[in-house]
C-alpha cells in the first residue's frame, strides 16, 4: 500500500514527510483492518509532523479523520463485519481502570494512546483501527464531507461544550478553519449568535455565509460582549483580545492540542467580574457519539477540499499557509 511517513519532524517546507510502498497491516485481537475512503487534513497532523508536539511513534503515518471500510477483522470485534463503514477518530486507546476513565472524563487518561501520534492512522490506502473506538458513520453525507467531522467536528463540539455558551448567547469564534466551520453551525442550530474573528478573508465569507452576525479581523473586538468564545487559531496572542470581548461570567474555550505562548494577562480586564478560560484535552467516545447522531439528525455544510493522497504533504502546506476555508480531505 502507498503511506506517508514522517522522517524527520520539521517545518512543512522542509519536505519531512515521505511517501513510501509499505505492507498492509493486520489487524490485532479486537481491531478492524480499514480500508481508507477518505481522510481528513487536521492542524494536529501538521503539529506532528512540524514536531510540535513530541515523538510518540517514529515514522508515524498521520491521519486521524478516516472514513473507511472494513476489510479484515482481528477476531473480537463485536458489532462490525466485512464491508461494515466506520469511522476512525483521534482518540484510540484508553485503560478504562484510572480514576479518570471511572469517572466518564476518559479523554483525561493518562494511558491514552492517538490515532496518527502514537499509532500509525489514515494518510494510507489502510489502517487499523480497535473495534471499541472506531464509530457509525451518520446517513447522508459524502465520504469527503464526513472525514472532517471526525475531528474538527467531534472537537468543535466538545469545545463549544467546553464554552458553557447559555441558551441563545453570544459566541465568539476566534480562527475560522475545519473545526470552527463545524463548531458554529451546532451553536446556530442551537439558537446562538455567532461572531467570527479571523485573518483570512476566505473564511470571513464563509463565516457570514453560514449565518454569522459579523465577521472581523482576527484581533478586531466584536461589535457586542460575548457570553462565550472559542479560540480556534494556535495563536496564544488572541488569549487577551478574547477574554476582553467576554461578558461577565464569559468563559473562553481553548480548542488545539497546540498554542504559542499566553502573553501576560492583566486581572481587572481579562479576568475579574468571573470571566474564565479553559482547555480542551481531545475528546471522549461520548463526545463523538452526541456530534455524530447530532450531525445525523441536523445537516451540516461540510467545506471539504479534495486532494489526493500523493499530495497529501501539499494539502498540509497549503493548511499551514491559510491556503484554503474550511478543511482539506486526501482521497486515495
Amino acid at each position: 500500500m502507498a503511506a506517508w511517513r514522517v522522517e524527520r519532524p520539521g517545518p512543512i517546507d522542509g519536505r519531512p514527510l515521505r511517501l513510501e510502498r509499505d505492507v498492509v497491516p493486520d489487524p490485532g485481537p479486537g481491531e478492524l483492518l480499514v480500508r481508507v475512503l477518505a481522510c481528513g487534513v487536521c492542524r494536529t497532523d501538521l503539529h506532528v509532523t512540524e514536531g510540535d508536539l513530541p515523538v510518540h511513534r517514529p515514522r508515524v503515518v498521520p491521519g486521524h479523520e478516516v472514513v473507511g471500510e472494513v476489510v479484515g477483522t482481528g477476531g473480537g470485534t463485536g458489532a462490525y463485519a466485512i464491508g461494515d463503514r466506520v469511522g476512525i477518530a483521534w482518540l484510540r486507546h484508553t485503560c478504562g481502570r484510572c480514576r479518570y476513565c471511572l469517572r466518564g472524563a476518559e479523554n483525561l487518561c493518562p494511558n491514552s494512546r492517538y490515532t496518527g501520534w502514537d499509532a500509525d492512522g489514515g494518510y494510507a490506502e489502510y489502517t487499523t483501527v480497535p473495534a471499541d473506538f472506531a464509530h457509525p458513520l451518520p446517513k447522508g453525507y459524502s465520504d469527503g464531507e464526513l472525514a472532517p467531522l471526525l475531528c474538527a467536528g467531534i472537537i468543535g463540539y466538545r469545545a463549544l461544550e467546553r464554552a458553557a455558551l447559555p441558551a441563545g448567547g453570544r459566541l465568539g469564534i476566534y480562527g475560522f478553519g475545519g473545526s470552527a466551520h463545524l463548531a458554529a453551525q451546532v451553536a446556530l442550530a442551537r439558537g446562538a449568535e455567532i461572531h467570527v474573528m479571523t485573518r483570512d478573508s476566505a473564511a470571513r465569507e464563509l463565516a457570514l455565509e453560514l449565518g454569522a452576525a459579523s465577521a472581523q479581523g482576527a484581533a478586531d473586538p466584536p461589535p457586542e460582549k460575548l457570553d462565550a468564545a472559542i479560540l480556534f487559531a494556535p495563536v496564544g496572542d488572541l488569549v487577551l483580545p478574547a477574554m476582553a470581548a467576554l461578558d461577565r461570567g464569559g468563559v473562553l474555550s481553548i480548542a488545539g492540542i497546540h498554542l504559542s505562548d499566553v502573553p501576560a494577562l492583566n486581572y481587572q480586564r481579562h479576568l475579574f467580574q468571573e470571566r474564565e478560560i479553559r482547555s480542551v484535552t481531545a475528546n471522549t467516545r461520548a463526545d463523538a457519539r452526541e456530534f455524530l447522531a447530532f450531525a445525523g439528525e441536523h445537516r451540516l455544510e461540510v467545506s471539504a477540499h479534495p486532494y489526493p493522497l500523493d499530495a497529501a504533504d501539499r494539502a498540509l502546506a497549503d493548511l499551514a499557509r491559510g491556503r484554503f476555508a474550511g478543511a482539506a480531505v486526501l482521497v486515495p
